[in-house]
Parts: structure tokens; C-alpha cells; sequence
């Protein structure tokens, strides 16, 4: 009976246990990359620190498979890894690294998690049908991110502000094309040798764009803030904080597996105002909320379309 027992109270936690620290490490953890690539970029080219980050997170990842001898992607395989490389790293992290230059850490992470925006508007334009939830949730997200930019109508006046705003939008947009991809077009393959090989390739990318347009400095000039703000971001952020965001897709439902997709920005915007003293006002923390929420209403409303496509089918 006792054996029984002790089964029935394990089995919980090594099957659901595991995927929600996984969930809750990806929720924090990745909330705080933003305040250390804002760290990084205040001593060095933003784009340079993105092609560091991800050569040696990218190094790690294949070295390892390297190690272990697992066979290298085949055909498709390497047209899909490409693409994402371009989407997902070289694009969408080296635009957000960069836009933080120039605005709060807090603002860049809640624009960042505008990704379901522009999938909704992206798949609408595709011929897909849009609910009447989803849009209602698009319209609570704009309410909200118009209450956050009031607090910084001031610095709309400023080119630097203004360029830092286009660079993270462009960001989320080039995430939003990268996900639906993803989901399209998926590569029976290996997901963490793939993710290396995506950094690997961004990598060499970006250092040959900050090579030719002259944007980059000599390792040596890099001060030791920036490196490690890079040791950081190599560490926790595009290695352990990867794999435990596969892992938890992997093991958890979708709808739950999102959940960091909240939690990120919320970290963001406290440390940035605990650590940097960046701006956190009445304003700030109502907008983000209501954005959030819109947010969530929309990924909850395509989810549940989805579902019901499935069902359909």
C-alpha cells in the first residue's frame, strides 16, 4: 500500500514537476537578459555584442553535438535552420539588442512580448480569419501600449528614442514571421543542435554586417562590463534559459508554456527601475498590465481557433 502510495504522489511531479520549473526559470530568467544586454550596449556596438553572445552560445550547442557525433541536418532541414537563423537571431535579437541602446530595458521587453499582435495581423493578411476575440484583445494591447508611451512623449522628440522604438518593433515582427514559420514549416531535427546551428550562422552574419559597415570595436577595447554582460547572456540566456524553454514546450500544453511570455516584461520593467533607476510610474504599470492582457486574450482567442480547426479536420 505504501508503495503504492509513494507512486501515485511521485508520478505528478516527474511528469508536469520538472516542466514547471523549467516554465518558471524561462519566466524570470529571460526577463533579466534585457537589463544585461542594456548593461552590454552601454560600452560597446549593440550588434557586436548580439554576434558574441551568439557565436559562443551557438559554439557551445554544436560543440557538444559535435562530441556526441549526432548527425548533421539533411536537405530541408538546412533551408529551414537558415531561415530561422536570418528571423530569429540575426534579425529579431540583433534589432532588440540594438533598440535597447536607446530606450529603457523595461519599454523593449514589453514591446518585445507584442509577438501575438503581429502574428494575428500577419495571419489575417495571409486569408486567415481573425475572432471577434482576438481583435477586441489587439484593441485592449494598443490601449495599453498608447498609456505606456504617454510617460514618454517627451522623448518621441528625440531621434535616438524614435530609432530605438522602430528597432524593436521590427524586432517582434521579424520573432512573429520566424514563429509562424516555424510552425509551418518544422524540420524533423534535433531542436537544440538546430538552435546552435541558427546562433552559429547569425553569428557569422552579423560580424560580417559589423565588419563592413565598420560598426564594431577590437575585442580588446571591449570593457570587462560588457563581457560580462556577455558571459550572462551566453549562460543564461541563450543555454540554459533555451533549453529549459524547449523543455517546457515539450512537456507542457501550449496554453501553459506561453505563460513566460507575461512574466518576462514584468521582470524587466522591475529590475530596470530597481537596478537602473529607468522610469516606473501609475502609468507604466497600468498600461503594461492592460497590454499584457490583451496579450493573453489574443493568444488565448488563436489557440482556441486552432483547436477548433483541429476538431474540424
Amino acid at each position: 500500500m505504501r508503495t503504492k502510495i509513494k507512486n501515485t504522489v511521485t508520478a505528478p511531479f516527474t511528469t508536469l514537476g520538472l516542466p514547471m520549473l523549467a516554465l518558471a526559470w524561462v519566466s524570470i530568467a529571460w526577463g533579466t537578459t534585457w537589463l544585461a544586454s542594456k548593461e552590454g550596449v552601454k560600452h560597446m556596438p549593440a550588434l557586436e555584442l548580439a554576434a558574441i553572445r551568439q557565436f559562443l552560445g551557438g559554439a557551445l550547442y554544436v560543440g557538444f553535438f559535435l562530441i556526441k557525433k549526432t548527425p548533421w541536418p539533411k536537405g530541408k532541414q538546412w533551408k529551414s535552420i537558415l531561415i530561422l537563423s536570418m528571423l530569429n537571431f540575426a534579425l529579431s535579437n540583433g534589432l532588440s539588442t540594438w533598440g535597447v541602446k536607446f530606450i529603457p530595458s523595461g519599454l523593449g521587453a514589453i514591446i518585445g512580448a507584442m509577438v501575438p499582435i503581429w502574428i494575428a495581423m500577419i495571419s489575417f493578411f495571409n486569408g486567415e480569419r481573425i475572432t471577434r476575440l482576438a481583435v477586441f484583445g489587439i484593441t485592449i494591447a494598443f490601449a495599453g501600449v498608447c498609456v505606456i508611451f504617454y510617460e514618454h512623449l517627451a522623448d518621441f522628440i528625440r531621434p535616438d528614442f524614435q530609432f530605438g522604438i522602430v528597432l524593436s518593433v521590427a524586432a517582434t515582427i521579424t520573432w512573429a514571421f520566424g514563429t509562424l514559420y516555424t510552425k509551418k514549416k518544422a524540420a524533423s531535427f534535433n531542436p537544440y543542435f538546430s538552435l546552435g546551428l541558427q546562433m552559429l550562422i547569425s553569428s557569422v552574419c552579423l560580424f560580417a554586417f559589423t565588419g563592413a559597415t565598420g560598426t564594431n570595436i577590437p575585442l580588446t577595447q571591449i570593457p570587462a562590463a560588457s563581457w560580462w554582460a556577455i558571459a550572462y547572456l551566453v549562460g543564461i540566456g541563450s543555454v540554459l534559459t533555451f533549453i529549459a524553454f524547449i523543455y517546457a514546450l515539450q512537456h507542457l500544453p501550449t496554453e501553459l508554456s506561453s505563460v513566460y511570455a507575461y512574466i518576462n516584461p514584468i521582470v524587466a520593467v522591475l529590475l530596470g527601475a530597481f537596478l537602473f533607476d529607468e522610469i516606473l510610474t501609475a502609468a507604466i504599470i497600468i498600461g503594461g498590465t492592460v497590454t499584457l492582457t490583451g496579450l493573453y486574450i489574443i493568444n488565448f482567442a488563436m489557440q482556441r481557433q486552432r483547436k477548433r480547426i483541429l476538431i474540424k479536420n
